[in-house]
């Protein structure tokens, strides 16, 4: 398996990580679509959202849990933020291990 954020995960590749502990890291996107754009994810390999399964219920909530505190600290709380999960090519995923961006620091458009 070649997957960037794996090796993100093992320190095998850089990034710009802003919180990491024993499950989830989290970084800063190397094409950000607003000022505070950050991916948190598992560190562990699950390709997309149709993969989980009721074992990872703690660790999807601790990866929404993480970004509530991420856009805390970017300053981002207050004024609103994006939480985005996309999964499969349709949906727009481009790496296959999820992973939720947090997207916040601008007026983001309504989608909906």
């Amino acid at each position: 398996m070649d997957c960037i954020f794996c090796s993100i995960s093992k320190k095998e590749a850089s990034a710009d990580i802003v919180f990491e502990d024993e499950e989830i890291i989290a970084f800063k996107d190397i094409a950000p679509q607003a000022p505070v754009h950050i991916l948190i994810l598992p560190k562990k390999h699950i390709a997309k959202i149709s993969d989980l399964s009721e074992e990872n219920q703690m660790l999807t909530g601790k990866i929404i849990n993480r970004a509530r505190i991420l856009a805390k600290e970017q300053g981002t709380s207050d004024s609103g933020y994006r939480l985005v999960f996309n999964s499969g090519d349709d949906g727009g995923q481009i790496v296959d291990h999820i992973h939720l961006h947090l997207i916040g620091g601008k007026k983001l458009g309504s989608i909906g």
